[in-house]
């Protein structure tokens, strides 16, 4: 039996008041209520870790990069020991043919009860020749993990959905893990990479709730995925006034106007970047002065320039083109105004002529 995920913290030193205060802002960070934070920490002090495969195909190990800095208090102390993390190709000690008898143990001792976290995809091309783990294909690895696991987590968008190494013409046919293992409840946790409390809330969810997140109809988690970029973008104001940055480092871009004309995604794009943000909260791409690229969407790297601009978006707050919206709100403002002072001659004729009555 392993150990629980409180008694590996209280063995490092943690003091039981961080523990309590890291599941009450583990709570607030999975948008439960504070509740819930007692949940938690029960499933952490009395379930025990949970094993899980992390398996690396064609990838550029983006998200592990991601995962290990996740900035939530005290998880880049811990968060490793959340789950039993018995494989890792990437950043565990063992190498060879110890390393791939981890996996083998795993799958026997811990049938239906271990998870696969995927980081990455297989190429399904020449047999799977071009990624090859421990002297077999990538492919052949991830089938024989699955096959017994609980569910499997897609990190990124390469696992998710294919990535840059699945852009056209794809010559080793890479494919997302959901077109080659079916049958399993599979989460797909989409980005390049994926924000690091993102990844470590998914986990958390999992061990304390024992069950999938609700998903999106593309099997996202819905807690972080439910609302496009622009719906919390600190420059939406901008847009819905018709202020546009036109040029790169023209006096809209220093005033922080909107970027939809330099390409921005974040009209079409659903994640929680202008919430959550990168690096401790720090920033975020659009807040660093450049359009979001919609990476967590499906075909992103297929869709033309990162700088073409979307064009006839119709789901914005202010329904109409971006060139003509600042035109538009002029307009609408000038015929109010104008409107505003006929009503009102109107109105002071008819009181002059009251009053001439009345004498």
């Amino acid at each position: 039996m392993t150990e629980t995920f409180y008694e590996v913290m209280r063995r490092q030193g943690i003091s039981r008041r961080s523990f309590l205060k890291f599941c009450s802002l583990t709570a607030a960070a999975l948008g439960l209520g504070p509740q819930f934070a007692g949940k938690i920490a029960h499933a952490m002090e009395t379930k025990p870790r949970i094993p899980v495969l992390w398996l690396h195909g064609l990838e550029c190990t983006c998200c592990s990069e991601s995962f290990i800095r996740s900035a939530h208090p005290l998880a880049k102390d811990v968060i490793l020991s959340m789950v039993s993390l018995d494989y890792d190709d990437t950043i565990m000690a063992a190498s060879g043919h110890q390393a791939e008898a981890i996996v083998d143990e795993i799958v026997e001792k811990y049938k239906g009860n271990y998870l696969v976290a995927v980081e990455g995809n297989p190429p399904l091309n020449e047999d799977g020749m071009y990624c090859i783990i421990g002297g077999k294909p990538f492919v052949e690895q991830l089938r024989y993990a699955t096959e017994h696991c609980k569910a499997i987590i897609s990190w990124g968008s390469c696992a998710s959905y294919g990535c840059v190494q699945a852009a056209r013409p794809n010559p080793t046919r890479a494919t997302p893990v959901h077109k080659v293992i079916t049958g399993k409840p599979i989460i797909k946790v989409p980005g390049c990479p994926p924000i690091a409390e993102v990844m470590t809330a998914v986990i958390t969810y999992l061990l304390t709730f024992e069950q999938i997140p609700e998903l999106d109809r593309q099997g996202r988690p819905k807690m972080f995925y439910s609302q496009r970029i622009h719906d919390k973008c600190y420059r939406r104001p901008h847009f819905d006034a018709g202020q546009f940055v036109e040029s790169w480092d023209d006096e809209g871009a220093r005033k922080g106007y909107c970027l939809y004309k330099m390409g921005c995604k974040g009209p079409t794009t659903y994640n929680a970047c202008s919430t959550i943000r990168w690096n401790e909260g720090t920033s975020f791409p659009i807040q660093a002065g450049h359009g979001c690229i919609g990476c967590s969407e499906d075909g992103f790297w297929d869709k033309g320039s990162w700088y073409a601009r979307l064009t006839d978006i119709k789901q914005f707050g202010v329904e109409a083109n971006a060139d003509r919206i600042g035109g538009g709100l002029a307009a609408v403002v000038g015929s109010a105004v104008a409107v505003h002072a006929a009503v009102s001659a109107v109105k002071h004729k008819e009181h002059q002529e009251e009053k001439k009555g009345d004498e």
